[in-house]
């Protein structure tokens, strides 16, 4: 499971929205669940994501953050000089962040 440890320790700092952005955009790829995002059925290159922190409330066991996430599909063609092709994506994602184990949970809201 990810951990964000750095951001649970910088919640309620100004501190707090930059480190989040940070420790997601160097997730390895595969972390988040982009693939179920994508639209033309290619698959998802989460190697150069760009986070946005939308909005974070607290509650009394998580931090739940609302993300949107600039990322590229990779789409198979037909085998044409420009195959595969590369398609810019933007969804949002809820991030839940467990505030004594530091472990999130990752889900593409509709």
């Amino acid at each position: 499971m990810t951990k964000l440890s750095s951001s649970l320790k910088n919640w309620g700092s100004d501190k707090f929205k930059k480190n989040l952005k940070q420790e997601l955009e160097t997730l390895d790829d595969g972390a988040l669940p982009l693939h179920q995002a994508v639209c033309q059925g290619g698959k998802a290159d989460g190697s150069n994501i760009s986070a946005l922190i939308n909005s974070a409330i607290e509650t009394d066991t998580k931090i739940q953050i609302n993300v949107g996430v600039f990322f590229n599909e990779i789409i198979a063609g037909c085998n044409c000089g420009d195959d595969p092709m590369s398609e810019n994506i933007y969804c949002d994602l809820l991030v839940s962040i467990d505030k004594e184990t530091a472990e999130a949970e990752f889900t593409i809201s509709s």
